[in-house]
């Protein structure tokens, strides 16, 4: 859909919805029933300052007026359980990670990851990646570190910590682990 059908559609809809006329749109933009019209039609491309009328005179902010545009983004659904098995650094002792979601390109700011620690995992040498990381503590009871602090973890606890810094498990009281992951690189490009 062009640019000028959807803020026909929303002009519409927003002066219908509070049911003011054509006329007394008009009256309140200071703008002729003809313009408004075309306006309404998609037969002509709104200025800035005629943008800022309209929104004003329905009661809107202005970017109500772009609603839909660039509808169609990417968006990643998982089904609970289906989650991508990936390998990291930690999987050759017993870590167990699967990707809950991933978009691509610019848009990928965000590493989402289901955690799972059992008997075969092993405390491993801390990690250091860029980003932020935040945990979730799902299940069982481990002790994470991060540079010289410890935190022991337990269902519902959280910690968020620069990814620079040496962090990992340091001690796993009560098997099995599971923990959300969330890394977030900031802004790309």
């Amino acid at each position: 859909m062009e640019l000028e059908e959807i803020i026909a559609m929303r002009v519409r809809e927003y002066r219908n919805a509070k049911k003011i006329s054509l006329a007394e749109l008009a009256r309140r933009t200071g703008m002729s029933k003809a313009m408004l019209s075309k306006i309404e039609n998609a037969q002509t491309s709104c200025s800035l300052s005629t943008l800022g009328k309209l929104a004003e005179a329905l009661n809107v902010p202005v970017t109500a007026l772009f609603r839909g545009v660039d509808a169609e983004r990417e968006a990643v659904f998982v089904p609970a359980g289906h989650g991508a098995r990936i390998s990291r650094r930690g999987s050759d002792v017993g870590h167990l990670y699967q990707l809950l979601g991933s978009l691509r390109g610019e848009h990928k700011r965000i590493e989402p990851l289901l955690v799972t620690l059992t008997e075969a995992s092993e405390v491993f040498p801390l990690f250091q990646h860029s980003g932020t990381e935040f945990l979730y503590m799902l299940e069982g009871v481990m002790v994470y570190g991060h540079g010289d602090a410890r935190y022991e973890m337990r269902p519902g606890d959280s910690l968020q910590f620069d990814g620079e810094g040496p962090h990992g498990p340091v001690e796993l009281v009560e098997l099995p682990i599971v923990f959300l992951s969330v890394t977030a690189y900031g802004s790309v490009g």
